[in-house]
């Protein structure tokens, strides 16, 4: 098969969109052997990776590069749907193109394929920039009318798919993502320590820095558990429209790191905790387990659908309970253990080859 693939949301880095988008890109330049790829990428600003460009080149693959402002391709789709202007700079004989529902370019007469990760504009859109909401909405709505197959995270957003739009459930398919670390060396941590200026013992919890994360309820249920000896680290990038008073006394928040300092700080810390209100799918929680790090995370269908037995759950609206089962885990040694042994066991369902494999068999099947 000719294959085409939007890879733009690539450079939003410390986002689970970019870590999916990467972690595609490379399953198919290590797995493929049989189809033919063209690989689109469209910024202003942001430059292509040097080093995923030369992979790809080396494996006779195609690499377009727009030097495009997304705002300009989201509006000509969205709003206007207008996509004549973009096919002049993109002839070429396609089976399939491939997007996601953060970037979708139709091509005429061609079959559309749509990656969408959640639907969390659907379940709470009082957490989701206003603009974000309404172009999502646009966006699914086309998706809905000319996507030939739609792959979903995790079953609960295909669920939403169904029950949100009345799509046809045999257009979705739900496809879990890889999800790969590196495991860090102890001088790899003892440096990440030391250069963050992190003492141990600490919580760790990873993600953009919004609303639906609920980070707010963290802290505060970090503030009850009282424990003089304890810190709790916050990773990600700034998001939007939350003032977190980061000034709380043992809470650190260090912004976007690289991915090994992750990996050392996943390591690391007592135990990793996930208070999101709502996810597609989870990446850390799977990235800690890769790690051997206890689970805590949101009692939400998501985290229970990925997580399954290898994490403890509390209600993420419920401050007393959060508090509670952090320190639950952190006192007892036994129950860290048991968490850390079916981490790792439930980690190995999210590989990278069961991912292409499932995407490539889809394709096939659904090909006109």
């Amino acid at each position: 098969m000719k294959i085409g693939i939007d890879i733009s949301q690539i450079v939003h880095q410390g986002t689970g969109v970019a870590r999916f988008t990467e972690g595609l890109v490379n399953s198919i330049l290590k797995y493929d052997k049989d189809n033919s790829w063209t690989f689109l990428f469209y910024s202003l600003r942001q430059n292509f990776d040097s080093e995923l460009e030369k992979k790809i080149i080396n494996k006779g693959y195609r690499l377009i590069k727009w030097k495009l402002p997304p705002t300009l391709v989201y509006f000509l789709w969205n709003n206007l749907h207008q996509f004549k202007i973009l096919n002049l700079k993109f002839k070429i004989n396609l089976d399939w193109f491939i997007t996601s529902d953060w970037s979708e370019i139709p091509l005429t007469k061609v079959n559309k394929a749509t990656i969408v990760h959640d639907l969390v504009f659907k379940r709470y859109p009082e957490t989701v920039n206003q603009k974000i909401l309404n172009t999502q909405e646009l966006r699914l709505n086309h998706v809905k009318k000319e996507s030939k197959i739609i792959f979903a995270d995790s079953q609960v957003t295909k669920k939403d798919l169904i029950n949100f739009y009345k799509i046809d459930p045999k257009k979705v398919v739900a496809n879990y993502p890889g999800v790969e670390v590196n495991k860090p060396s102890r001088n790899e941590i003892e440096k990440t320590l030391t250069k963050y200026k992190i003492n141990k013992p600490f919580i760790l919890t990873v993600g953009k820095i919004e609303p639906r994360k609920n980070l707010k309820k963290l802290i505060e249920a970090f503030i009850k558990i009282n424990n003089q000896n304890l810190d709790l680290v916050i990773v990600g990038p700034e998001g939007w429209n939350e003032n977190i008073q980061y000034s709380v006394s043992r809470v650190q928040y260090l912004g976007l790191v690289p991915d090994q300092e992750l990996y050392s700080l996943y390591s690391a810390c007592e135990v990793f905790v996930f208070p999101s209100l709502w996810e597609g799918f989870g990446y850390p929680l799977i990235e800690a387990m890769n790690l051997n790090t206890p689970v805590i995370c949101s009692k939400i269908p998501p985290f229970e659908e990925i997580a399954e037995k290898a994490a403890c759950y509390f209600d993420p609206l419920n401050i007393e309970e959060i508090a509670q089962i952090i320190n639950k885990v952190l006192t007892d040694d036994q129950l860290k253990k048991k968490l850390v042994e079916s981490g790792k066991i439930r980690a190995i369902n999210f590989s990278w080859q069961k991912y292409y494999q499932k995407l490539i068999n889809a394709l096939y099947d659904y090909r006109s």
